[in-house]
């Protein structure tokens, strides 16, 4: 099941420093001035072994005509309805405020985990005077914390994790591949799942989704059987784009941590767009599958080296994720949409590979050996036996002398070989690298 905690509160409580601290990257930006965070920052975090996702919100404040904090307080309340946990932060300093019992009233509507998070409780007086929160009366337990330096935050992340529901056990569902749609309003999404609905379709059962817009159906096509959560169909056009925008981003998020692989669909005319990377970059941390999905592709003017040119364009843009395959679809036309789902159940084959033993150690050991590790301080480092871990996203463990001194680029040389050798082409791969 998808895991989201949303960061709340009033503005200039620390929000931002604790998201960063969560995320353990300087992601969003910190700064005295309220007001700050305006647009909305997703990040991935894992505690205990589970993962899960953070949304900090920008600071709540009541009855103010600010066009921004309006479209503040939209988007806090879109994040309170689509989190698991709820971490609502006040601040030791400034004691108990009027805008955090007001934001207190709007809390306590929800049936959700709420925990008070009483940050800058950088000293003993300072964890004392957190206790005057429980006024609020939404919390029977205060969390001080001191996120600058992460005082009190393992504590409060092991009661997070607490609430997360526990991993379906049903192994057959398991077994069946889940794919998600996911992209922004107006790409086509909508289009494409009426395309494939359309034509050589055959519904076994609905499923009811974890969250209230989206509808996970299993589908039989090509003889392959398959679950297809349809993220459609987000909001009405007469929301605030922005608002739109946010809660796509919300659904995209449940969609993927729900899924095993996620086709993003892009519109042709604007490329790939900062939202979008977001989401692939999250489908990769949770080691999930992805394909890129261009759409509107009939109508981008073309030459003999269009496609290469822009898959390279894209192929930038990505960096390090560039594994992820792309292709180009026009819905209206029909063209290449079942080759995209095709490409969607060839990834998930891909996530179950398993290499043995025998050809890991021929194919990379070879490598290796004509290419091996650097020297560090004067120590040769040898890889001495590689092998495939039994992990659900494929994960090659490489035995050496000096593990801790492995350089960077030479992992990025031994992965981009066992992509070259074994494919594994849409999948996250990840090396670890242990004492032998």
């Amino acid at each position: 099941m998808a895991n989201i905690v949303a960061i709340v509160g009033r503005p200039n409580v620390g929000k931002s420093t604790l998201f960063n601290r969560l995320i353990e990257r300087k992601q969003a930006i910190m700064d005295n001035e309220s007001g700050v965070t305006r647009d909305r920052h997703y990040g991935y975090a894992e505690w205990n072994g589970k993962q899960f996702t953070v949304i900090d919100t920008g600071g709540y404040v009541e009855g103010s005509e600010d066009i921004f904090e309006g479209e503040i307080r939209k988007q806090v309340k879109e994040a309170l309805g689509e989190a698991n946990v709820i971490l609502f932060m006040v601040d030791c300093h400034t004691g108990l405020h009027g805008l955090d019992q007001d934001f207190a009233n709007v809390v306590r509507e929800l049936k959700k985990p709420v925990l008070i998070v009483a940050n800058k409780a950088d000293n003993t007086e300072k964890m004392y005077m957190a206790n005057e929160f429980y006024q609020l009366g939404i919390s029977d337990q205060i969390f001080p914390v001191a996120s600058v330096n992460g005082s009190g935050t393992g504590d409060l992340l092991d009661e997070v994790v607490n609430h997360f529901e526990d991993e379906p056990e049903d192994e057959e569902e398991n077994t069946v591949p889940r794919i998600a749609i996911v992209g922004r309003p107006n790409v086509g999404k909508s289009s494409f799942l009426n395309a494939l609905l359309g034509k050589d379709r055959s519904i076994v059962t609905n499923i009811a989704g974890t969250t209230r817009d989206a509808l996970d159906t299993r589908y039989n096509l090509f003889e392959k059987d398959f679950i297809l959560t349809d993220t459609a169909g987000i909001r009405k056009k007469a929301k605030v784009k922005e608002d739109i925008e946010f809660y796509s981003v919300l659904r995209a998020i449940q969609a993927l941590q729900n899924s095993d692989v996620c086709i993003v669909v892009l519109d042709a005319q604007n490329g790939l767009e900062a939202q979008d990377l977001n989401i692939i970059n999250l489908a990769h941390k949770y080691r999930k599958g992805c394909v890129i999905m261009v759409n509107k592709w009939d109508l981008w003017q073309k030459d003999t080296n269009s496609a290469a040119e822009y898959q390279k364009h894209i192929a930038e843009k990505l960096g390090p994720l560039s594994y992820i395959p792309v292709v180009f679809t026009s819905v209206m036309n029909k063209q290449r949409i079942f080759k995209t789902i095709e490409l969607a159940l060839q990834v998930a084959e891909n996530i179950k590979l398993k290499i043995p033993t025998s050809q890991l150690n021929l194919k990379i050991g070879k490598e290796i050996e004509n290419y091996p590790p650097p020297s560090v301080r004067g120590k040769h480092i040898k890889i001495k036996y590689i092998t495939q871990l039994s992990t659900k996203a494929p994960t090659f463990a490489f035995f050496c002398n000096h593990p801790k001194d492995i350089r960077e680029a030479y992992e990025r040389f031994l992965l981009n070989k066992v992509r070259e050798h074994f494919g594994f082409e849409g999948v996250p791969v990840k090396l670890v690298f242990k004492q032998k």
